[in-house]
């Protein structure tokens, strides 16, 4: 029993934390940075003001997560983020194939819990710093759940808060608002008829309950929903959720200061348009709806962004401007938003997308002025229209994971963050990130430092690319398809495709290639041929062209109802087939025309149907299209980019198994596997569904041997990375994988490191 008598008025329990790294903000970004440092040996503590982690992917907000593969509705094939957000997508496609943000709460959580080095404070709000010769030395915040002052000390801080507290208390350099065109020569710059910041948005699920339920709205609800939202006559009974983002507003308003105001009003909308929906009887099909969840807390896109060494601006973006220190990559559009939101006439965004993904410097991750603090998320150091992309969840992810681990090489080195950007400590840098996964743009993930390529490397088997068998009936072309095959230098290949039509016509086809190897926008037409068929079942003969560099070609069939195409269910590491148009909730329309004046590119957009839609083109090659040997086991990108860099078994080899020899025996720690996990598949977090719980060409099981001794059994395998212990071994001479894929397809392999 505690009995407090009469006193002076008392202080509150107050805590010292001492760590590492402090990172602020528990959003995804967040979490991310958090956890690769913790991972990479350093004492994190992660504060969240909020009583749980994932920022705008939470229960709370409810906003899928997304980044440079836009729901599949670009041009950006495999482009889907690596590393710790690339895990997390995968396990909840695993535990949550039906999109339950609740779940994925959990998922969360369950990574941050498997890391011994991070303290996590949730309910705990920042509002002091301490900063003394341009570093933060100090934080306070306050728990309002457990009655508790915070003293969180280190040498490094990162702000992951979205709305900069910590960026905005240390006396960190920042923005807010639009800059004018000039300052970075942007055509894109909006002025203040469009607006300089984007709103907020507010969610809300229904459920088909089974029989009629009224609705009585709040008082507070908006009246006269036609009347003052312009867009009514897109709302929709079967939307919910992320799809109404475009309930947005307050891009007029301080989107700090003024965010309680916001949501006030957000509330009203939410409320009346609900009201109107259920009772205005133009929806008679929502007799049945309840409305089962309207979030208390909005959406935010966009307030303070730091600034760093580097600004990055619409060239970056649309130019695809290469840096040295680029560390992660982005791709989504250039995503801008009246600022009068669903209350203003313009349409809900303005989205333009550049002809493939991005390189996001270093430099652009850290503030530029206090020396120990690393600005993520929403912070990123970006102009208006730049951060228009780089500001959604999964892209800043991938800036959290390397903010993390930059702060580890700082302790470990004695640095700071602007010391990373350097030629004596990127290589290594890069190194580290590319070793977890994460992937680095235009780097060679699997030469530096791999033991694995001292080693002569066999295999059971060796995929060809010679045929994809017709075995998955037949897609009417109502609108044109293509198949992305790997281009040769060497020779010139023929390839021959079945298809049926329905009367006598004339069918085009043409071969394109994009204009840089690793994109995937057919901007440049190769060749083009016209092709006479009679009715009935036949096969065309197409030649393909050799070509100058290693890159995809396109083999385009275009609209023609008349005519069938032959499919196949075989999957193959890169290959992929796209039809020509937009997706609806991304590129509405077939082509992206770009005014001249705005300084972005106008093309067409060829974009893939999901699984189980989605499918090969059918085909027999002269000559084999492509081989998936061993080399590229120890060298390349890990994934998909200019090629397949893969190595794939033979589609009939019954114990698929990689050999590595070493000549003169190694000394080695660990063994990592880098695994095809479908990086040009979306895996938004909520409300999508998608086709399979685990990729399709993910090796589930593999048994490794040193030595000839067994030294891990891994089964039923769901993760994209896998690392094994080699430390018990002396000395290495020899190693040994097999390897299975329970889903019937070929077993494929992207790298092998040996360190």
């Amino acid at each position: 029993m505690i009995v407090e008598g009469a006193s002076a008025p008392r202080d509150l329990r107050t805590l010292a934390i001492e760590a590492d790294l402090v990172v602020v903000g528990g959003g995804l970004s967040g979490v991310c940075a958090a956890i690769a440092a913790a991972r990479e040996g350093l004492k994190v503590t992660l504060v969240q003001d909020r009583p749980v982690l994932g920022g705008n992917a939470s229960s709370e907000v409810r906003l899928w997560i997304l980044g440079a593969t836009s729901h599949g509705g670009n041009n950006n094939r495999f482009a889907r983020e690596g590393g710790i957000i690339n895990e997390l997508l995968l396990e909840n496609q695993f535990r949550n194939p039906g999109g339950n943000p609740v779940i994925f709460d959990s998922i969360v959580q369950d990574w941050v819990g498997r890391e011994q080095n991070l303290t996590v404070l949730v309910n705990t709000q920042v509002f002091h710093a301490v900063t003394t010769d341009n570093r933060v030395r100090e934080i306070h915040a306050f728990n309002s759940q457990n009655s508790t002052m915070y003293r969180l000390s280190g040498p490094f801080f990162a702000d992951s808060s979205g709305d900069g507290i910590l960026v905005h208390l240390s006396g960190a350099a920042y923005r807010m608002g639009a800059e004018r065109a000039e300052e970075f020569d942007e055509p894109m710059a909006p002025g203040n008829n469009y607006g300089e910041l984007l709103g907020h948005s507010m969610y809300f699920y229904t459920k088909d309950v089974g029989h009629q339920v009224d609705y009585v709205a709040p008082d507070f609800a908006l009246k006269d929903v036609p009347q003052l939202i312009p867009r009514y006559r897109r709302f929709r009974t079967s939307e919910q959720g992320c799809s109404l983002w475009w309930i947005e507003w307050g891009g007029r308003l301080d989107t700090i200061h003024q965010s309680e105001e916001i949501k006030g009003e957000l509330q009203k909308i939410v409320y009346g348009v609900w009201n109107y929906i259920k009772n205005s009887g133009a929806f008679p099909e929502a007799a049945n709806l309840a409305l089962e969840w309207v979030g208390t807390i909005p959406g935010k896109r966009e307030s303070r962004r730091a600034e760093g060494d580097y600004i990055l601006r619409q060239k970056d973006i649309v130019r695809q401007v290469v840096h040295e220190d680029d560390v992660c990559h982005g791709g989504w559009s250039i995503d801008l938003h009246p600022a009068d939101g669903v209350y203003g006439d313009a349409d809900g965004c303005n989205q333009y997308h550049a002809k493939g993904v991005y390189g996001i410097p270093f430099r652009c991750m850290y503030s530029r002025n206090i020396e120990n603090l690393f600005t993520n998320g929403r912070l990123l150091s970006a102009s208006h229209v730049a951060f228009g992309s780089t500001r959604v969840m999964a892209t800043s992810s991938t800036v959290g994971q390397a903010i993390g681990t930059a702060a580890a090489l700082c302790v470990k080195k004695g640095i700071l963050p602007r010391d990373v950007a350097t030629p004596d400590v990127l290589p290594a840098f890069k190194h580290a990130l590319s070793r977890a996964g994460h992937y680095v743009p235009h780097y060679d993930a699997l030469a530096d430092g791999n033991l694995a390529c001292r080693a002569k490397i066999t295999a059971s088997s060796t995929f060809s690319l010679t045929s994809l068998a017709h075995d998955h009936g037949y897609r009417r072309l109502k609108t044109s398809y293509a198949q992305l095959l790997p281009g040769r230098s060497d020779i010139a290949n023929v390839i021959h495709v079945p298809l049926r039509a329905g009367r006598q016509t004339e069918l085009t086809v043409e071969l394109k290639i994009a204009e840089k190897p690793e994109n995937h926008t057919p901007d440049i037409l190769v060749s083009a041929l016209s092709l006479p068929l009679e009715a009935g079942e036949q096969t065309i003969t197409i030649p393909l062209p050799a070509l100058a560099r290693a890159q995809y070609v396109f083999v385009c069939f275009l609209e023609n109802p008349d005519v069938e195409i032959g499919l196949s269910s075989e999957c193959i590491t890169g290959l992929v087939a796209v039809k020509k148009g937009g997706l609806d909730k991304v590129s509405t329309t077939a082509r992206q025309e770009a005014p001249f004046s705005l300084g972005v590119d106008s093309f067409d957009f060829w974009v893939p149907e999901r699984r189980p839609e989605g499918a090969n083109i059918a085909l027999v090659a002269d000559h084999p299209l492509h081989l998936f040997d061993t080399a590229n086991l120890v060298s390349g990108p890990l994934r998909p980019t200019f090629g397949p860099n893969a190595w794939m078994a033979d589609r009939a080899d019954p114990a698929p198994e990689v050999t590595l020899d070493f000549e003169t025996p190694v000394r080695a720690a660990k063994l990592i596997l880098y695994l095809d996990c479908d990086y040009d598949h979306p895996l938004e977090s909520v409300q999508y569904r998608h086709h399979d719980r685990v990729m399709p060409l993910l090796v589930h099981d593999v048994t490794v041997s040193a030595n000839g001794r067994v030294v891990a059994e891994i089964l039923d395998n769901r993760n994209p990375v896998l690392a094994v212990d080699l430390s018990e071994e002396s000395l290495i001479g020899s190693l040994s994988l097999r390897m299975a894929n329970r889903q019937g397809h070929a077993v494929s392999l992207l790298g092998v490191r040996v360190e």
